[in-house]
Order: C-alpha cells, then structure tokens, then sequence
C-alpha cells in the first residue's frame, strides 16, 4: 500500500517535470494556466538545482539532474522503508 502511493506519487513528479521541460521549448505555452501550475509545482523542486548548475549554452542541464537525484531519493526511501519492514 504505502509502496504503490509512493510509486505512484514519484511517476507522477518525474512526468510533470518532462512536461515542464517541454513546455520550455514552446514560450507561449509556459504563459497558459497549465504551464503556471507546473511551474508553482516544479519550479522550486529544480530551482535547487539550478543555483549549482548553470545552462551550458542555451541548454539547461539542471532538470536531468534533478530527474536523476528524484530517482536516487526514491531508492533511499524504497531501502528504507525495506530495512524498517514496512514493504
């Protein structure tokens, strides 16, 4: 139970995060009321990253970055929840 709600939670953050990195592509789209939420939901999740990782070019390396640290985050709650018991 607790397993599949944090499964779920975490597809759910990695999906918003790629739209928000395609919305970026599309200027007008980060304007609308869809690319506003993500952005309140997203935006201070990968502004951490963004203070230590400056844009290569026009090429914002940070949200890989953070996808990848999401995912490390994920396994170390999964590792822990394992070594409590409660999965």
């Amino acid at each position: 139970m607790i397993l599949s709600i944090l499964n779920w939670a975490f597809e759910i953050y990695y999906i918003l995060i790629i739209i928000y990195v395609f919305l970026s592509w599309v200027p007008n789209l980060q304007g609308s009321p869809v690319g506003i939420l993500l952005q309140r939901i997203v935006e201070p999740y990968l502004s951490v990253f963004r203070r230590f990782i400056p844009p290569i070019g026009m090429i914002d390396i940070s949200p890989i970055v953070a996808l990848f640290a999401l995912h490390f985050v994920q396994m170390g709650i999964y590792a822990i929840l394992g070594w409590v018991g409660l999965i």
